[in-house]
């Protein structure tokens, strides 16, 4: 008998290698002769399954492809994960930017940005300097972040960009940009201009807004006077964007402008307030936030005040947050965010209480509300006794939908889950290849052994 099963086992992982190596296969043959249609597609499924595995093969492809739609379909996948690698080739598109879509040009110079290439940044100033407004926007972006990584060089983007602003016309449509970009690159140097801007009663509501913002970035305290200034303004917005500037600042005035800010009758002030309290984790506010997230009429201050709430995560804090999951009567939507902020800052002791719930929303169909804490549990890592993470996550393995499965999937690589190789294996065996190659790559990543044939 013990053989027959070994026979099996053997059987089953070996077909599961084959598919997953004939997958990959497959998967490289498109990189090396697909038409840009079904690079593009096997791009996105890469970016739904968060795979990297074929990195190397997308950055080849790109050294010599002058597709359009391949070159900002990879510059994209790269630059959102802030994935370095195609800065050379990047730089290469800017610089002959006369033989390139200009639509290639802005993937190149976002993906820069977002890498935060040092070497980009004269690269991008010489780009500006030409005076090709179709391209300002995104070079503006793209300056401030890529001069953020050294002191240096952001004092030097800092002084080009206020210069810009100063004496070269952006145009109107671009100057909150350049003002964005000089917070980004978070060098004092910016400060005095910015609040400068934010303090000026004639300035355009948006620019001042986004001087403020720019402040908060840099976290200069010679910018908090100006922010200050404008908490009491007249102007919601501007108010509203002033609370939301404090987070990074310290001090008695700034604790009572925060709480003061919670009995602003405009709701984005108190979600500033609730922003700012959980940026410095304000254990002071703690008892306005339980009363907004209790009491608020409007449901995103009562988010904010939640999530507020679990960044500062001390007893009372903690407390609350227990009691606005575990009320039933409460909203899906508290239930959900509650149960999240609980689960982040003690799992082990809320477990049990968020299976009990998750089973008693499946049973009585309430769909949003199961979801919701399906998700909460799929990301929960528990630290102790794994016990019981380990029984739902093999009840969610054995007998789920897809879904369950997939966040099954998340938890036992979460938790370090061996013991469930079983499980794990037979999923890579699904039919539906999405959740079939998760499972191989959670085997992989928890060390189960596929075998060749």
């Amino acid at each position: 008998m013990m053989k027959f099963i070994c026979i099996v086992c053997f059987l089953l992982i070996s077909g599961v290698f084959a598919h997953s190596q004939n997958t990959e296969s497959l998967r490289r043959e498109t990189i090396q002769y697909g038409t840009e249609t079904e690079i593009v597609s096997l791009i996105q499924a890469l970016i739904n399954e968060k795979a990297d595995y074929l990195d190397d093969e997308l950055t080849a492809l790109i050294d010599t492809s002058k597709n359009q739609k391949i070159l900002n379909g990879v510059f994209a996948f790269f630059g959102e994960r802030g994935k370095n690698g195609l800065e050379e080739r990047a730089i290469r598109v800017v610089v002959e930017r006369d033989y390139e879509a200009n639509e290639t040009v802005h993937s190149a110079v976002e993906y820069l940005g977002r890498v935060k290439s040092q070497d980009a940044v004269p690269v991008i100033m010489e780009l500006l300097n030409t005076g090709e407004r179709r391209f300002f926007s995104t070079a503006f972006r793209a300056l401030g972040r890529a001069s953020s990584g050294g002191e240096e060089l952001a004092d030097e983007a800092a002084e080009y960009l206020i210069d810009f602003y100063t004496y070269r016309d952006p145009g109107d449509d671009n100057k909150r940009e350049v003002i964005t970009a000089i917070g980004t690159t978070g060098s004092s140097k910016g400060v005095s201009m910015l609040a400068e801007i934010a303090s000026d009663t004639n300035e355009r509501i948006p620019l001042r807004i986004a001087a403020l913002d720019a402040l908060s970035k840099i976290g200069d305290n010679a910018g908090l006077e100006a922010i200050l200034g404008c908490v009491s303004t007249n102007d919601p917005n501007v108010r509203s964007a002033a609370v939301g500037a404090l987070g990074p600042f310290s001090g008695e005035e700034v604790d009572k402008a925060i709480l003061d800010a919670f009995r602003d009758s405009y709701y984005r002030t108190r979600i500033a307030a609730a922003q700012a309290s959980r940026d410095r984790k304000f254990a002071e506010a703690v008892p306005y936030l339980k009363y907004r997230a209790e009491r608020d009429e409007v449901p995103n201050v009562k988010d904010e005040a939640i999530r507020a709430l679990g960044a500062i995560a001390n007893e009372e804090a903690n407390s609350v947050l227990e009691n606005l999951f575990a009320e039933r009567k409460n909203s899906d939507r508290i239930r959900i965010i509650a149960a999240e902020m609980v689960m982040k800052n003690e799992p082990d002791k809320n477990l049990r209480k968020l299976i009990i719930e998750l089973d008693d929303a499946k049973t009585k169909n309430q769909t949003a509300l199961y979801n919701g804490l399906l998700k909460v549990i799929g990301e929960t890592v528990v630290t102790g006794d794994k016990t019981d993470i380990e029984s739902i996550t093999r009840r969610f393995l054995r007998n789920g939908t897809i879904i369950e499965k997939s966040y099954g999937l998340d938890m036992a690589v979460n938790n370090s889950l061996t013991g469930l190789s079983a499980e794990i294996t037979v999923i890579t065996k699904e039919k539906n290849e999405s959740i079939s190659r998760k499972a191989a790559r959670t085997a992989e990543k928890l060390g189960i052994q596929i075998l060749n044939e």
